[in-house]
């Protein structure tokens, strides 16, 4: 039978030529264009982005891969934020390795659905070893843990707090309260709201001077809880949080958490990289004691969006996600299904990324990435306590450093404003890229170090530029 017009675009043998050429274009394009890239970004509006968007008539196809290539640029390439860049130090995202994009070849033209056995053979078994790999280096019993992958860590947070609300339901929803620092990661909130347990439900812990949950104040939260006839049940604590990478006392987090009866689940999407670490494992000295883990692998495994994954230290507590329907995963089914245990039905292939990446690099590697870049954050911070003009929030634990513009003789009042000024004019001349956030309700900037081919050098460049728009910002105003 001869096939139609119209599948030649179709994924197939009969059209392998084209799909290769068709990628051997696409690789072309983008190699020439990641040459001509001179910084993260061009600072290009908002307004400006999206008028060059809406002028597309999408139902007027142009037919050829190379003229759609060259629009895309105009609307994305050229305006894209390029994370390899040594300019780019705001957010917890990563220059990616080379063995994750091999797989991501694979995981969009075979297109496997890790949901059931019968879409996926060989990748089931590829997931579940990776998961127990990574239960392995958390600490967790071996032949009793289990986790999946996830889009991101917002999910794998979701799901530990579901699973830890159907252990504690029975108490009655309203009775339920979550205990999270107040550096804690927003999707905390999010997962109340979504459980249906409201926003009151979460009970933000004080943090020490090093932005770590205070144990002392855990416990004296915990013992008001009980005594307020309420249920605790469940602590995050933090294995890297955004705004300075600290990590909770996570051996103090868990003896309360035994107290109590309460789970304990550690978000350490940032810093789950430690369990690839030779150097720094023990900063994670504690994670063991989990009841449930949420690893980002696209923060500091450098892997690319998405891979993420909640692991669990008993495998029975992943039920409560589970529902059998007779066209997909029926009870009595044969072999094992992996939407049994997901949030999600269909899910890419995303562990084949890390899978790769372990097989072609090894861990080793991966873990000397993210030491390299903690490195990086630690020779920063010490360069700019020595700045006159630059003030500094906390000393980095692991690659996040916080600091401001602030000259001695700057009126309080202007901090903020100047601030979020020189963030912007950094932003528009593409040349940097750095974050910002609020500490006791001022206005700081961030830098989030995850390049490690990035110096000192570079980054402190980056520290002159704001210094020189800070100045230039200042002397404007007193003309």
């Amino acid at each position: 039978m001869t096939p139609s017009a119209s599948a030649h675009h179709l994924f197939h043998p009969i059209n392998s030529d084209a799909w290769a050429t068709s990628l051997l274009t696409g690789i072309d394009h983008l190699s020439r264009q990641l040459r001509s890239v001179t910084g993260p970004s061009n600072g290009t509006a908002p307004e400006l982005a999206a008028k060059l968007v809406a002028d597309v008539d999408l139902d007027a196809p142009l037919g050829d891969t190379a003229a759609a290539l060259a629009e895309m640029s105009k609307l994305y390439l050229d305006d894209a934020v390029w994370f390899h860049e040594t300019g780019y130090a705001a957010h917890l995202n990563c220059p990616i390795v080379i063995p994750a994009l091999v797989a991501e070849l694979f995981v969009s033209s075979v297109n496997s659905s890790l949901d059931t056995y019968d879409q996926s053979i060989g990748g089931t078994f590829m997931e579940r070893h990776l998961v127990d790999w990574t239960a392995n280096r958390i600490g967790f019993p071996e032949g009793s843990a289990d986790g999946i992958f996830t889009s991101g860590g917002t999910q794998s947070n979701l799901q530990a707090l579901h699973l830890a609300r159907d252990r504690a339901a029975s108490h009655g929803l309203d009775r339920l309260r979550i205990f999270t620092s107040t550096d804690g990661h927003f999707s905390v909130q999010k997962a109340a709201r979504l459980l249906g347990l409201g926003d009151d439900a979460v009970v933000c812990i004080p943090v020490d001077a090093q932005h770590r949950m205070q144990a002392s104040a855990l416990a004296d939260a915990l013992a008001g809880c009980v005594a307020d006839d309420l249920v605790p049940m469940a602590v995050v604590a933090t294995g890297g949080t955004t705004d300075f990478g600290a990590i909770d006392p996570l051996d103090d987090v868990a003896d309360l958490c035994h107290a109590y009866a309460t789970w304990f689940h550690v978000d350490a999407a940032y810093g789950g990289g430690l369990l690839a670490s030779q150097r720094r494992r023990h900063l994670l000295g504690g994670i063991e004691r989990a009841e449930s883990v949420t690893v980002d692998y696209h923060k500091t495994w450098f892997q690319p969006v998405s891979a993420s994954a909640i692991i669990v230290r008993d495998a029975a507590t992943l039920h409560p996600v589970t529902w059998h329907a007779d066209y997909l995963n029926p009870k009595d089914a044969a072999h094992p299904n992996q939407v049994d245990k997901s949030l999600q039905t269909t899910r890419r292939f995303d562990a084949l990324k890390l899978w790769l990446t372990l097989r072609i690099m090894g861990p080793d590697t991966i873990g000397d990435y993210f030491d390299t870049v903690i490195d990086l954050a630690g020779e920063v911070h010490a360069a700019l306590v020595r700045c006159a003009d630059v003030e500094v929030a906390a000393e980095p634990t692991l690659s996040t450093v916080v600091f401001r513009y602030r000259p001695h003789h700057l009126d309080p009042t202007r901090v903020d404003e100047l601030n979020t000024r020189i963030r912007s004019a950094l932003f528009a001349s593409g040349r940097s890229m750095v974050a910002s956030t609020k500490v006791n309700g001022e206005v700081w900037l961030k830098f989030t170090l995850l390049n490690p081919l990035a110096t000192a050098l570079d980054i402190l460049g980056i520290v002159d530029q704001v210094r020189a728009a800070g100045a230039e910002m200042l002397m404007g105003a007193d003309r």
